[in-house]
Formats: C-alpha cells, structure tokens, sequence
C-alpha cells in the first residue's frame, strides 16, 4: 500500500514499525527502553511543612497579614533558589484571630497535628507569651480531639522564631528572637532626642501605649534608663487594645507639655490617635512623637498630614538604599502589587525564614535540636536590613539602630543610624539587676522580679 494513502492508525504502526528496525540495526536497546524516559515518573521530593501563626483577622489582621506575606516570598524564594531539589519546603499558616486563646488553640494544632518543626509567629507580647506558655505546659483545654499527650523524649517541641521588636526580659531556650530589644530601638532614639544638637535636647517626656505587656515593660525600662540621666517623665497612660477615642489622652498630653511623646502605641489604635493629636493642633515641629510600633505598613492607612514630621525608631526602613533592601522591595512588589510597602518587622519576618534556611543547610536537618545547636555556635546572614548575626547566648540577633521621619509620601527618611551592630541586651542591669541569660553557659540567671503594674 502506497504510505500516502494509509489511515492515521496505519501510519502510526508503519513509523514505529520503521523505528525499531532502524534502532535494532545501530545495535542500540530495545524501543521499549528508548523511550522509557517518556513515561518515567517524576521523582518525589521530601516535604518540610513550616509553621506561620499570625492573625490574619481581628485588630491585629492587617499587621500580621503582612508578616505571613514576608514569610512566604522567603518560603518560595528557598524553593525556587535551587539549593534543595529533592525538598518542597510548604508553608502551613494558621490564623490566630488577634486573640490569646486562638494562638495557644492553633500552635497545638501546628504542633500536634501538622507536627512542624519550627513556627514563624506572633506580633504582640500577649500573643507571645500564650503561645510560648503552650509550647511549655500543653493544656488540655487546647488539645485536638482525640489526641494523646506524649511527654518526655517522645514529645515533639518546635522552634519559635519571632520577628517583633518587644520589651525584652524573657529567655526560653527554644524561641529566637529576630527583632530589636529596648536596648537597640527605644534607648538609642531617646539618647538622640536627649542630645544637645539635632534632637533638640528633650527634657520632658510623655509615655503613652496599649495597655499590654510590650508598652509597660518598656516604659519601665525607659524610666529606669531616664532616671540615669535625671530626665523627667511627666506622665504615662494606657489605653487598650483597638482603643480609639483619643479625646481626653491628647488632652491630658496637651496639659502636661512634654516637648517628646514617647508613644508604645500598636495595631489599628494609632490612626485615632494621629488624627486627634493633628486636630488638638500638636505638631512634629514643636512636640514630635517617637513611635515604635509606627511603620511604612501602618503609614498607608493614617493620611500623611496627621503624622508629617513625626519620628519611628527602628533597624529597618523601606528607603535604606543598598542593593540588599531594593531587591526585597522589588520582590514583594511584583508578588503582591505595586501598592504595598515593606517595613521592619516584615524585613525581620523575611530574614527569620532565611536564618532558619542557613541552619537547615548546616545541620542538614530540620530537626528543632539540630537547627538550635547550629544557631548557638552562632550565624551571621546579609539581611535586607544588612549584616545581623545571631547571639549564641541570648537568642537575640545583633542589629543596627536606625531613626526615620515621616515624609508626606508615607515613606521614612533615614535621619541617624548606629555605625556598629548593637549587641542585644533583653535584661539591661539598671532595669533588671541580678538577671543574665547564656545559653552556652547554663541559661538563665534570676534577680528579682520587676512590678510594672500589671
């Protein structure tokens, strides 16, 4: 039969028909093995679930969510940097609802039922504490149904890597700590506005926060630090979480005339408070807020006129210009749109994942144990915010202090920043005489407990 005028079916047979001769004659395999690599099945990767435990809704919903953002892009960055090709590292997120009783219920989960090995978590204080308390003393009250507590050995306990900025006085073996104690981020910045030059020399300072844990412990450590140096608070005032009439507080300040509002205010609290200082016609130039929960995230929903001219302390501002942060900024632009900004504990949210990568490439495991052991030989790692490393007896990473003013772009100028990295220090001895804290060297020592008024 002339091939031109064969069936589809018949045109197929004559071709392989064809091919096989033409490969037995070569002396080559057999077609069936020739072509096996056609229906070779893939290779199955090993996969690594990682923890994310943020609140996605409630006050504490629009923060967090972009913490869980950060998280993700560093996930899919080590996924796709080709550095593991036989892992899928998968990110497993839970939503802690902005409420304590929600994070001690979604870490059991992460830990009982997804087992991971490390969480990536929390924003506040609050939220920390209850979910480190439950990593340490399970409850049954949070455990999943029909589950059976293992203890001793057999009892899986994960990593905790947090990436806020917090008050300090707190050790525990298995947490790491990736933003700044008051050591690095609110004692710097005081010392600047202290100065005789540029900071203008302030001598009366008003303290205002939530009234949580963060913003009382740190304004102990502030007025203990400020009686060093014979500096005068005038007041303090908190207020709750989610707080929003402002009313009689900027009163209050107004009254008492601090030329510095130190203000330890969080979440979705700081818009009101903004809007009623700028409408009691206090402004930057002649009574400055210093805020160390204020960041670029927050500045997009606060109009620039209320907060023009105010100050934030951090280690991280979306315009520090090196090639490390542009790329960061870039990266999360195109993954989340061209609208979104970066900020501090974002950045530490980024750089807490890619630390955890480094340990894991060195430990060659995820194993909690293994990912610490390596961490307490110490790690140093170029972070979009630059150079950190890792305090082998503390937990806490060595980090440059840097002071921004709000632009009317929403965006940070860089006014001071430290020359050196700042070695961490969450239990400063004129605020907490007697306590140390050395993992290498027997952990944690005790002095007496502070009262801070809660």
């Amino acid at each position: 039969m002339d091939p031109r005028y064969a069936s589809p079916s018949a045109k197929t047979a004559l071709g392989l028909t064809l091919l096989l001769a033409w490969t037995c004659n070569l002396g080559c395999e057999p077609i069936s093995k020739s072509i096996s690599f056609l229906t070779k099945p893939k290779e199955t990767k090993e996969t690594i679930k990682l923890g994310i435990l943020h609140s996605q809704t409630g006050s504490m919903g629009m923060n967090e969510m972009s913490l869980r953002h950060s998280e993700t892009i560093a996930i899919e960055e080590i996924n796709e940097s080709g550095e593991f090709p036989r892992i899928d590292f998968v990110s497993v997120v839970k939503d802690g609802r902005s409420k304590s009783d929600h994070f001690r219920r979604r870490v059991r989960e992460l830990i009982d039922i997804e087992k991971v090995d490390v969480i990536f978590g929390c924003w506040t204080s609050l939220h920390r504490k209850a979910v480190i308390d439950e990593m340490d003393n399970p409850t049954e009250l949070f455990r999943p149904q029909g589950f059976e507590e293992k203890t001793g050995a057999n009892r899986h306990e994960p990593l905790l890597f947090y990436p806020l900025q917090y008050e300090g006085f707190e050790a525990n073996r298995n947490v790491f700590y990736f933003g700044s104690t008051p050591n690095q981020q609110i004692l710097p910045a005081l010392d600047w506005f202290l100065s005789d030059q540029e900071g203008g020399k302030r001598q009366k300072i008003y303290l205002i926060g939530s009234d949580y844990l963060f913003p009382r412990m740190a304004n102990y450590i502030v007025k203990k630090y400020l009686e060093l140096r014979s500096i005068q608070v005038v007041d303090e005032i908190y207020l709750p979480l989610g707080h929003k009439d402002f009313g009689d507080a900027v009163l209050k300040i107004q009254q008492a005339s601090p030329d510095l509002i130190l203000s330890t205010i969080n979440g979705d609290s700081n818009r009101p408070f903004y809007e009623q200082l700028y409408k009691m016609g206090i402004r930057a130039e002649t009574v400055p807020v210093l805020a160390t929960s204020v960041a670029e995230d927050e500045l997009r929903r606060i109009p620039p006129e209320f907060v023009h001219g105010h100050y934030a302390a951090w280690s991280y501002f979306q315009s520090l210009d090196t090639q490390e942060s542009k790329a960061f900024v870039r990266r999360f632009k195109r993954t989340f749109g061209l609208d979104r900004v970066v900020d501090d504990p974002m950045e530490a949210a980024y750089t807490q994942v890619m630390v955890w990568k480094e340990a894991y490439k060195r430990a060659k495991s995820s194993d909690p144990l293994k990912i610490r052991e390596v961490l307490e030989k110490g790690l140093e790692f170029d972070a979009p915010g630059g150079k950190v490393k890792v305090d082998p007896k503390t937990h806490h990473l060595y980090k440059k202090f840097r002071l921004g003013q709000i632009q009317l772009d929403r965006q940070f100028k860089i006014i001071y920043e430290s020359k050196d990295l700042i070695a961490p220090d969450p239990f400063p001895a004129f605020a907490f005489p007697g306590w140390e804290c050395d993992w290498t060297r027997g952990g944690l020592t005790k002095g007496p407990v502070p009262n801070i008024g809660l």
